[in-house]
């Protein structure tokens, strides 16, 4: 088992930043007996209600979005390099119908401060648990976003996770 290390909710902004735009985020939602890991590509990072906050955004049509609303929390994890192929998987495989973990040998490890496990392979892993959640409503969007993300409907939730603590492989220190 790799050794992970607490960390700031900041110490690796520009990382997870930079894997967030390619190849992309693993969300994780669930229990240690049954989660839901997804890709996520969108998120934002910052400072809500003077708290550190992770806001991702999951459409009701996903699997993981059942989870979120039972568990109220979730853990973004940043995948390390060679993972492309896993997040790839990941994003469009339904788990549904598969256990991704099993089928992508990802390692669940029980979180610190939440019931969503982190993803052991990750180099940097964010529990977060829900503050606020809100429907994206299509009447502020501009016509180019509502005709870009949203030709068949389905708006994403947005969940603001409040970033209770972050850890980090060892080696990136």
């Amino acid at each position: 088992m790799k050794k992970k290390d607490e960390v700031s909710a900041f110490s690796y902004l520009d990382e997870t930043i930079q894997r967030l735009s390619e190849p992309g985020l693993l969300l994780v939602s669930g229990n240690m007996k049954r989660a839901n890991v997804m890709t996520i590509g969108w998120g934002l990072l910052g400072i809500f209600w003077s708290k550190p906050f992770f806001v991702v955004a999951v459409r009701p049509s996903r699997y993981t979005h059942k989870f979120i609303e039972k568990t109220r929390d979730f853990t973004v994890n940043v995948p390390g390099r060679g993972m492309e192929e896993t997040v790839a998987y990941c994003g469009t495989v339904s788990g549904r119908d598969r256990d991704k973990f099993e089928e992508r040998g990802l390692t669940m490890l029980p979180s610190r401060r939440v019931s969503s496990p982190i993803i052991e392979e990750c180099i940097i892993n964010y529990e977060c648990r829900v503050a606020y959640k809100t429907i994206v409503n299509i009447e502020e969007l501009s016509s180019s976003i509502l005709s870009l993300c949203y030709p068949y409907g389905d708006y994403h939730t947005l969940y603001f996770g409040e970033i209770l603590t972050v850890h980090a492989d060892e080696k990136l220190k």
